[in-house]
């Protein structure tokens, strides 16, 4: 399985739950305001790349979450 350092959990963590889903409103906003093409496409790849994020990230917690029970589990 995929084991990232607790860095790069929280630097994902932050981009899936803050950054990606401001971006999409900002766009979104904008490109309505303004009249930019494709508001549809990037909002769409935006909102599927945030949500694979939110998947991996998920999947990584949990793989951490039954690591440490594991290990708990070792010491006794």
């Amino acid at each position: 399985m995929f084991k990232m350092s607790n860095k790069t959990y929280d630097v994902l963590k932050k981009i899936a739950l803050v950054w990606l889903p401001a971006v999409n409103v900002l766009w979104v906003s904008l490109a309505k305001i303004w009249g930019w093409p494709l508001v549809a496409e990037i909002s769409g790849t935006l909102a599927a790349v945030d949500v694979f994020l939110g998947a991996v990230l998920e999947i990584s917690k949990n793989q951490y979450d039954k690591d440490q029970e594991l290990n708990a589990n070792v010491g006794e």
